[in-house]
This record gives C-alpha cells, sequence and structure tokens, in this order.
C-alpha cells in the first residue's frame, strides 16, 4: 500500500529521531530535508511548465503567472506536509480559521487580489501574450510578461514599462500591428509626375534602405487612401523578418523615402 506524502514525512521524522535520538534535532533535521525536497519539486515543476507553454501546440500563453502560482502550491502543500508530520498542527482546522478570516484578508489585499484575477483573465483567455504589441492607457510597447501583480511591456526605445494587470482589465486594449510591420505615412504631392512613378520610386527606396538594416520579408507598398489641400495621403509599408530592428529599419525608410514626400 502506497503512503501519502504526510505519512512518509513522519516515517522519516521516526527513522531521524531513532538515529540521532534527540525530537528537537530529529525535527530539524526533517524539516531541513522536507525543505530541500519541496524546493526540488518546485524546481521540476518550474522547468515542466516552462517547456509545456513555450510549446506552440500550448492553449494558454508562455506568461509567468502560471508557473508562479504552480510555484506557491507546490510550497504550500510541501508546508502543510511539515506542520501535520512534525508538529502536529490541525492543518485543516487553519484553513477553516483562513477561510472565516477571509473576508478580513480580501479586503486587506484588494488590489493584490484584483491584479492577480486580472492576470488570470487577460492570460487564460489569450487577451495578452508575450509578443503582442498594444496601446493600453496611453503606453504603447511589445509584451514581455505577465505575473500575479503586473504586466511588464518594452517601449520603441527599450524602455520596460510596468502595468498593474487591473489597469489592462479597466482600460481600453488596443492590439496594434506586429512591430516587425513598418507602417509610414506619407503625402505625395505629384508636381507634373505619374502618382504611380512617384510610388514605384518610393518603394524601391524604401526597401533598399531597409535591406542594409535587416533583412525584409516583404517588400514595400504604397498605397493613397485621400485627396488634401497638400496632394495625396496614404502609408508606406512593409515588413521586415528581425523586430529587433524595427526602429532603425523606419529610420532608414524614412530617411530614403525624405526626397518623394511632402511634410504635413
Amino acid at each position: 500500500m502506497e503512503l501519502n506524502p504526510e505519512e512518509q514525512t513522519e516515517g522519516l521524522h521516526d527513522f531521524i529521531q531513532g538515529i540521532v535520538g534527540v525530537e528537537w534535532l530529529s525535527t530539524l533535521i526533517t524539516v531541513v530535508l522536507a525543505a530541500v525536497f519541496t524546493a526540488v519539486l518546485a524546481h521540476v515543476v518550474t522547468k515542466f511548465l516552462r517547456h509545456l507553454l513555450s510549446h506552440d501546440s500550448s492553449p494558454l500563453p508562455s506568461s509567468s503567472i502560471f508557473i508562479n502560482i504552480a510555484r506557491v502550491v507546490v510550497w504550500c502543500i510541501g508546508a502543510s506536509v511539515v506542520l501535520s508530520s512534525c508538529f502536529n498542527v490541525d492543518v485543516s482546522a487553519a484553513v477553516t480559521a483562513l477561510g472565516i478570516g477571509g473576508i478580513a484578508i480580501s479586503l486587506g489585499f484588494q488590489d493584490t487580489l484584483a491584479n492577480l484575477i486580472g492576470g488570470l483573465q487577460v492570460s487564460i483567455t489569450g487577451l495578452v501574450e508575450p509578443g503582442d504589441h498594444i496601446d493600453v492607457g496611453g503606453q504603447r510597447g511589445i509584451v514581455r510578461d505577465v505575473t500575479w501583480r503586473h504586466t511588464t511591456i518594452e517601449n520603441a526605445v527599450g524602455e520596460r514599462i510596468v502595468v498593474p494587470n487591473s489597469v489592462i482589465n479597466k482600460t481600453a486594449l488596443v492590439k496594434l500591428r506586429p512591430v516587425s510591420v513598418i507602417v509610414i505615412p506619407v503625402v505625395v504631392t505629384a508636381a507634373g509626375e505619374s502618382l504611380e512613378r512617384i510610388a514605384s520610386d518610393m518603394e524601391q527606396a524604401a526597401g533598399a534602405a531597409v535591406a542594409q538594416v535587416c533583412e525584409v520579408e516583404k517588400p514595400a507598398r504604397t498605397v493613397f487612401t485621400e485627396v488634401t489641400d497638400y496632394g495625396y495621403r496614404g502609408t508606406l509599408t512593409l515588413t521586415i523578418t528581425d523586430s529587433a530592428q524595427a526602429v532603425f529599419a523606419k529610420d532608414a525608410a524614412l530617411r530614403a523615402i525624405a526626397p518623394f514626400v511632402h511634410a504635413s
């Protein structure tokens, strides 16, 4: 018959006491061994979840909030087993007392609970995932991680911005184009030349300039959508393979098309 973790810990405690012969010392050794085992188990669970969440077929995003929750659960189970087997603490009674005082605790940790629940909501529903390009509350950047308390995004200049998860649930969230897609608004005055020729020249110039920075995945394309007092307004769009070079690629494209466009 297989023993549960509590019975195994009690057996280990009795075995150590039989060798050491001192109650407090045997208890201390048992606690240390149990803590080491729990730490190893938490490490194994963490590595397994990281591998599982990073897999393409995983239905959940690779956010660290799931790993943090699993780590806390493992440590809580380990602590419960040690308290029950080594110190004769009635864990079920302690949990019941904790449940009775749950209202007071929830009031004291209202913001923390709101952020935890918000993080679970945006992660499980897939609303926000690492790698997404978002705009929330006026803060724009790439999502790097979703933890139990906040979501970390990185803007175009490399600054890390920490946004509480509860803010994401309460604020309008805009999912932007991937950073690898370079979009440049343009205004062109034909000035006697055909619009088609100017668009073609801009696309070639932008593509050649960006190719010196990184590989171009989709060539430049110009689309005009409006006629204004300044000329024809539209956008020039191209896609690169390395999103880390997006800022430099956009700068190169802007410099290349500057002779063809009008600054409105």
